[in-house]
C-alpha cells in the first residue's frame, strides 16, 4: 500500500499543472545505502528524496543524507510531542555485527525505513509537524547539531526503547490485574486493551513460523544444491544415457535450488518483515496505552486533591483564617493544572479512537497484501518444482525401462 501512495504522489510531481491545481502531496523515499567510517564508528546513510508541493517546504524536490539515528531522533520527537497518536515503528537495529552490514539486513532495513518515513508523511496531523520538515530538508550538519543539543532534552534511544518495555509491562500488570491503580474501565477502553494484547500475541506467533518458513526453504534449496552437484559427479561416471540422465537430474536440482532461495528471500522481504513490523506497531500501541494511563491517573489525583482544597479553603474562609488569601490563591493554580490534565487525557482519548481506526484499516490492507504475495509465491514455486520434475521423467523412465 506503501508502496502505491508513493507512485501515484511521484507521478502527480510530474504533471505540467501549476502547483496551485494539485492537490496537496507530500512523497518520500528513503534509497541508496552506503557505508561509511570503519570498525564500530561505521555506520549506513540513506538518501532521503522528497517531493511534495507543501507550501511550507523549501521547494518541489529536495534530497538529504541520512543516517538511523536521525530517523531514531525523528521517532522520539514525535512520541514526546505527539500524545495520543500511534507512532510508526522502526526497524530493528541489529546487535550481531556479522548481520549489521549483510546486504540483506541492509535492504530490509532500508525498506523499514522508507515505510516508517511515509507512515509520518502520510498520517494528517504528523506530516505537519516541524521535526518532519526539518528531517527531510536540513543539511547533515544541522542534523547532527540538532541531535547533539537534545541528547539532554529527550531521551537516548536505549533509554526511550526501555521506557516503551518499561510501560508496557506495566500496563500488562494493570490488564491481567497485578495491579489496581488508578485505572479507567470503560467497557470499550478494555476491549480495545484486550484486543491489542492478543493481536500481539497472535502476530508474534505468525511471524515465528514466518521465520521458520523462510529457514526451510533455505534449508532446502542448500541441500538441492549439495545433491545436485553429487548426482552430477556421479553422472561424469557414468555414461550413454544413464550419465545423461544424472547429470540432467543434477543440472535441475541446482535450477531448483536457486528458485528455492530466491523465494526464501521473497518470503523474508514481503512476508516475515511485515509481520514484524506489525509486532512493533502494536508496540506502539501499547506505549500509547500507557500514556493514556498515565494522562488518566493525573486527571484523577489533580481532580481529587482539587476537591479537597475546596473543602480546605471553605473552612478557612468559615474561620476567617487569614491563611484564606494564599490558600486561594493555590487553589485557582491547582484548579487550572487540573482542568489542563482533564483536557490532555480527554485529547488522548479523541486522539486514540481515530488511530484505532486508522490502524485497522492500514493493518488489513498490508496483512492482506502480505499473505497475498506469501501465497503468490508458494504457487509460483510449486509451479517450478512441478514443471522441473516433470521434464525429467520421461528420461529416467527410459533409463529404468
Amino acid at each position: 500500500m506503501q508502496q502505491n501512495q508513493r507512485s501515484s504522489s511521484s507521478g502527480s510531481s510530474q504533471s505540467p499543472k501549476s502547483p496551485q491545481s494539485q492537490a496537496p502531496f507530500l512523497s518520500v523515499s528513503v534509497s541508496d545505502p552506503v557505508k561509511l567510517g570503519n570498525g564500530v564508528q561505521a555506520y549506513i546513510s540513506y538518501r532521503v528524496l522528497t517531493k511534495t508541493n507543501l507550501p511550507d517546504y523549501q521547494g518541489p524536490e529536495k534530497i538529504v543524507i541520512r543516517r538511523y539515528n536521525d530517523f531514531v531522533w525523528l521517532r522520539d520527537r514525535l512520541f514526546e510531542r505527539y500524545k495520543g497518536i500511534f507512532i510508526p515503528p522502526l526497524p530493528e537495529k541489529s546487535a550481531v555485527e556479522k548481520f549489521r552490514f549483510s546486504a540483506e539486513f541492509i535492504e530490509m532495513r532500508r525498506q523499514g525505513l522508507d515505510i516508517f518515513v511515509n507512515r509520518i508523511a502520510s498520517h494528517p496531523q504528523l506530516r505537519q509537524s516541524d521535526d518532519l520538515r526539518l528531517f527531510l530538508q536540513a543539511d547533515e550538519e544541522t542534523m547532527e547539531r540538532v541531535r547533539a543539543q537534545e541528547l539532554g532534552i529527550f531521551k537516548k534511544p536505549a533509554d526511550l526503547m526501555q521506557m516503551f518495555k518499561d510501560m508496557q509491562s506495566k500496563v500488562s500488570d494493570v490488564v491481567l490485574g497485578k495491579e489496581k491503580p488508578v485505572e479507567e474501565s470503560t467497557p470499550e477502553y478494555e476491549k480495545m486493551k484486550h484486543y491489542i494484547f492478543e493481536l500481539e500475541e497472535h502476530l508474534a506467533e505468525a511471524q515465528k513460523h514466518a521465520f521458520r518458513l523462510v529457514k526451510r526453504h533455505r534449508e532446502l534449496g542448500q541441500s538441492l544444491s549439495d545433491f545436485g552437484k553429487a548426482v552430477k559427479l556421479l553422472g561424469a561416471c557414468e555414461g550413454d544415457s544413464l550419465g545423461k540422465a544424472f547429470t540432467e537430474l543434477g543440472a535441475k536440482s541446482e535450477a531448483l535450488s536457486i528458485k528455492l532461495q530466491a523465494e526464501a528471500h521473497n518470503l523474508l522481504m514481503n512476508f516475515e518483515e511485515p509481520l514484524k513490523d506489525y509486532v512493533r506497531a502494536v508496540q506502539s500501541v501499547k506505549a500509547t496505552i500507557a500514556e493514556r494511563a498515565t494522562a488518566f491517573k493525573q486527571h484523577c489525583e489533580l481532580s481529587e486533591t482539587v476537591k479537597l482544597k475546596e473543602i480546605n479553603l471553605d473552612k478557612l474562609m468559615l474561620t476567617r483564617s487569614d491563611k484564606y488569601r494564599d490558600a486561594e490563591a493555590e487553589y485557582r493554580e491547582l484548579k487550572t493544572e487540573s482542568e489542563e490534565a482533564t483536557r490532555r487525557f480527554e485529547t488522548i482519548v479523541r486522539l486514540m479512537n481515530e488511530e484505532m481506526e486508522r490502524f485497522q484499516e492500514q493493518k488489513t490492507a498490508d496483512m492482506g497484501l502480505a499473505f497475498h504475495e506469501f501465497a503468490k509465491g508458494q504457487v509460483r514455486l510449486a509451479n517450478s518444482i512441478a514443471e522441473a520434475w516433470r521434464g525429467l521423467l520421461p528420461k529416467l523412465e527410459a533409463c529404468s525401462s
